[in-house]
């Protein structure tokens, strides 16, 4: 999938693949809610709010309230790539997210997940 692809899809369309993720491991759909509100400053009804309208990738992030300023602590590797290498800005924010998702569903805790 090519940058722009990515940034073109909606984001409600990758979302139950998070879900999914976390679930199949046994965690909550609410734990990814609260990741993605960590990650973003979004509030669950502006989540829900950007699910419903199927905004792409590249809005999500742009619209997002407040980028949570611990998100530069996320390391290591999703997809092959150091996330902390990412040159792109939006693809970073996007593998930010992706690597939260796999920390949650590979059972760290939630304090951790946070950088709290």
């Amino acid at each position: 999938m090519t940058k722009h692809r990515i940034y073109t899809t909606s984001f409600a369309s990758v979302y139950p693949h998070y879900v999914a993720k976390a679930e199949k491991k046994g965690r909550a759909k609410a734990e990814v809610d609260e990741i993605i509100r960590w990650l973003t400053g979004f509030s669950q009804q502006e989540l829900d709010s950007r699910l419903a309208d199927r905004t792409d990738f590249e809005t999500f992030f742009a619209q997002a309230p407040r980028l949570h300023p611990a998100r530069a602590e996320i390391k290591g590797v999703i997809c092959g790539v150091r996330v902390e290498d990412i040159a792109d800005p939006l693809m970073r924010e996007i593998r930010y997210l992706d690597k939260l998702i796999d920390e949650l569903a590979r059972g760290k805790a939630m304090e951790k997940i946070l950088r709290g």
